[in-house]
């Protein structure tokens, strides 16, 4: 006889051993015409899940850094807002310390892909992640099948060569150390596809990859952030 009241008592039990994860997902000033951001966040989602994460997607990017109080991880899975038709503005106080404070205190921090040009108004953003998309000297060739190197993650997981069809950054600025964990080549030149860093008492992980769903077809991308999420997240 099937053990009802035991099955209740471990999916709770799962539930509270769950850490706590929001994709600030772009929309608004943060949505742009080449990121289909609401279809890729639940991709996101259905990545962080399977490794722990009780995921939430909030479409208010603003809203999201706002109210990251008990919050393990975040994920930024956003445009850039100076280059929106809805720039006008800036974002609220109450986002840009939130952000902050949870810097402070030790959260997890994921930006994956446009997030390199995102909260641009944030100005602990780009010092926090380590790099940035410069309009008129970052770009990528068109979107194709990009083979990607992996390297060793700061607590020593490997993260495996994959392929994935996806856009492929080159010359992003970079600001301050970063340990790169994965690389691509764009005309013959090494690019960083992923990095992490530590930020004063926060974990910083960057995933270049990510432009479309068919980024996420590819298991090789969902393992690396599978990997990135749980180094961010694991005990210090």
């Amino acid at each position: 006889m099937m053990d009802i009241e035991g099955a209740r008592d471990r999916e709770l039990l799962r539930r509270e051993d769950d850490m706590r994860a929001v994709i600030a997902s772009g929309s608004g000033r943060y949505a742009d015409p080449w990121h289909p951001f609401d279809r890729t966040s639940p991709l996101l989602a259905r990545v962080l899940e399977p490794a722990g994460f009780d995921v939430e997607i909030d479409d208010d990017v603003d809203h999201a850094m706002a109210n990251l109080q008990g919050v393990d991880l975040v994920v930024v899975n956003a445009g850039d807002p100076w280059r929106s038709a809805d720039s006008a503005g800036a974002a609220p106080r109450a986002s840009t310390s939130g952000f902050a404070a949870a810097l402070e205190r030790g959260i997890g921090v994921l930006a994956v892909h446009s997030a390199l040009s995102s909260l641009r108004d944030y100005p602990e953003w780009a010092p926090a992640i380590g790099g940035m998309w410069v309009p008129g000297l970052s770009w990528h060739p068109p979107a194709d099948i990009a083979d990607i190197t992996g390297g060793e993650l700061p607590s020593g997981p490997t993260i495996e060569a994959f392929a994935v069809f996806d856009e492929r950054y080159a010359r992003l600025q970079q600001f301050g150390e970063r340990q790169v964990v994965a690389t691509h080549l764009v005309d013959g030149a090494v690019e960083p596809t992923a990095w992490v860093r530590q930020h004063g008492a926060s974990r910083i992980a960057v995933d270049t990859l990510g432009h479309d769903e068919e980024s996420y077809a590819s298991a090789g991308h969902r393992a690396l952030l599978a990997r990135l999420a749980g180094w961010l997240t694991s005990p210090r």
